[in-house]
């Protein structure tokens, strides 16, 4: 019960409902126990009819009031578990809902290292499935407790003042019948365990494959994958139909049990009312009933402890995240606007998960309005640069300054609202593409939206679409080829207009006369913004009011364009490279 101690605070703030709902219980299960007691008195009344002990219209009279009685108590009986379930299942629902929010929050406050080190499929398994179980425990876990406790208790305390002795022989199996319940529920939950982890792996098989759709029909890999995706699906079939075995002996346990128990109330109290201990037939009637009743509160002790012990290894796993502490810490709660001044002072990073050291002793300085150029080989840091100014990462040695200030002192919200990053993949969502741009700013009119996208020059591409501006994308925007996708992500970056723009080798997948165009209106966009640019191309780098050239995280060549471009060194050859492709072409 340690892991499930974290939802106490949900138990606090629903405790209004709870406490309704178990008042509703009890009464419930009171008007519930009312049955047996009529049955039993109008089985006597037919004896005594029989007998013509009594009249016929006495007997008429009295077995309608009876039934009367009965339909009585079971319309409230009836009336009270409705609203029982809910009042308590929609406590579940309550808490279902607002542990999901919370994970998904925890789930926004990580920093990226977490995501590495975890698959989308766990995740997704974690906030549907496990907190699934979490909602058994706090909807029927309580409620099925609360109906046995109650009825447990007044049944008994019924019957021992009835037939003390009968009472007795009565309760007899239904300890072994809660034993055997409580070994078979514990089995039943290690196979249920079990079989979430297969579930876990098999959504994070199938989220892989569906989102790699694209390169798996590329390397004609369809088949290995469909067997790859059988043979996981077969592994958990099994481990479905082992847990559906272990199940399967549930019901007729307890079937067996019920009768035993019957069989047991009938031989002896059809012993005792011939020997005159117990006054009518109409009191075996009732014990038969009353031990139909109590068979399943018995039975619910083990079901429900395997409502708990799953609800317990569900929570856990959950904890495990939402305990998790975010790597990127906002430090600060002062928020003051950010003017666009970036230093980094001998800056060195390691990536903690691969130990790959990206960079080493970088410094620079960049001016608010001032464009960076940052250029080199595939692996030299330049991308990191970009993830260490939005405080993606947290550096280990030297110091990075915004406007003269670590970084870390910064309001981290109001770092990262003053910065339009446009990353090397571009990611779109499953939206409209209006949706998509204006994700960066959200409030953004009708015209803002086809400014931004003019400006990234994806305007007449998307006015040509059936739906223009209301496009429905596929996932990660697959709809559109990579150059679209590089021109809509920078429509997403400039459409916020923020002091600090981004732009990591997004013009990689478009052609040079286009590259061209959206660098004359970014020169419009980016004016008086500071902006630093990551590219493989001169071209979109030679304007640039410095150009720094990274080799493994170390500046090897620092200047303008027309500097380096007479400097023998990487920059140079690269220009020349470029430059004699292009003649080619």
């Amino acid at each position: 019960m340690k892991e499930l101690r974290y939802l106490n605070k949900y138990f606090a703030k629903y405790k209004t409902r709870l406490i309704l709902g178990i008042l509703i219980t009890i009464g419930a299960k009171i008007f519930a126990l009312f049955t047996p007691r009529l049955i039993g008195r109008s089985v006597d009344i037919v004896e005594k009819g029989y007998k013509q002990q009594i009249s016929a219209e006495v007997f008429r009279s009295e077995l309608i009031l009876n039934i009367s009685y009965l339909l009585g108590a079971a319309l409230i009986a009836g009336a009270f578990t409705f609203l029982m379930r809910q009042t308590i299942i929609n406590v579940s629902r309550f808490v279902e809902f607002d542990l999901k929010n919370e994970i998904y929050e925890q789930y926004q406050r990580l920093s990226l290292g977490f995501y590495k080190a975890n698959r989308t499929g766990d995740l997704m398994s974690r906030i549907s499935e496990d907190v699934g179980k979490v909602r058994m425990y706090f909807g029927p876990a309580i409620m099925y407790s609360m109906n046995m406790i109650t009825l447990f208790i007044v049944a008994l305390i019924y019957m021992f003042n009835q037939a003390p002795v009968l009472t007795l022989y009565t309760v007899i199996p239904l300890p072994v019948l809660s034993v055997a319940i409580y070994f078979l529920s514990k089995a039943i939950h290690e196979k249920s365990t079990i079989v979430q982890q297969y579930l876990a792996k098999l959504s994070t098989f199938t989220q892989e494959s569906f989102s790699g759709i694209s390169v798996i029909k590329a390397y004609n890999i369809e088949g290995p994958t469909n067997s790859a995706f059988e043979t996981l699906s077969e592994e958990q079939r099994q481990k479905q139909i082992d847990l559906a075995k272990i199940r399967a002996l549930f019901f007729p346990l307890m079937i067996l049990l019920i009768g035993v128990s019957n069989l047991i109330v009938i031989y002896v109290g059809g012993k005792q009312y011939i020997n005159g201990q117990i006054d009518s037939i109409g009191t075996i009637a009732e014990f038969i009933i009353y031990v139909n009743m109590l068979t399943w509160p018995v039975t619910a002790i083990g079901w429900v402890t395997s409502l708990v012990q799953e609800a317990e290894a569900s929570q856990k796993r959950i904890n495990e995240f939402l305990k998790e502490d975010p790597e990127i810490k906002d430090l600060s709660s002062e928020i003051t606007p950010i003017e666009g001044h970036i230093e980094f002072r001998n800056v060195s990073f390691t990536y903690p998960d691969t130990n790959i050291t990206a960079l080493n002793g970088l410094s620079f300085k960049l001016r608010k309005g001032e464009t960076l150029a940052i250029i080199g080989k595939t692996g030299s840091g330049k991308s990191t640069v970009l993830d260490l100014i939005g405080r993606l990462y947290d550096i280990e040695k030297g110091k990075i300054l915004v406007d003269g200030k670590p970084i870390k002192e910064l309001h981290l919200k109001t770092l990262r609202e003053s910065i339009g990053y446009v990353p090397q993949d571009a990611f779109l969502f499953s939206e409209s593409i209006k949706e998509n741009i204006k994700f960066g700013l959200l409030d953004a009119s009708e015209e803002d939206v086809i400014q931004a996208a003019k400006r990234a020059e994806v305007h007449e591409n998307i006015i040509n679409f059936n739906d223009g501006y209301n496009t429905i994308l596929g996932e990660r925007g697959i709809t559109l080829s990579g150059g679209q996708k590089q021109r809509v992500s920078i429509a997403r970056a400039i459409i916020k207009n923020p002091n600090i723009l981004l732009l990591d080798d997004c013009l990689s997948a478009v052609d040079t006369e286009t590259e061209e165009n959206i660098l004359n209106n970014l020169e419009e966009v980016t004016l008086g913004k500071t902006t630093i640019i990551v590219s493989h191309r001169i071209s979109s780098v030679k304007n640039a009011d410095q150009i720094i050239v990274l080799d493994h995280g170390k500046v090897i060549q620092k200047g303008k364009h027309e500097q380096l471009i007479n400097i023998d060194g990487y920059y140079q050859e690269l220009y020349k490279k470029q430059l004699s492709e292009k003649e080619i072409s």
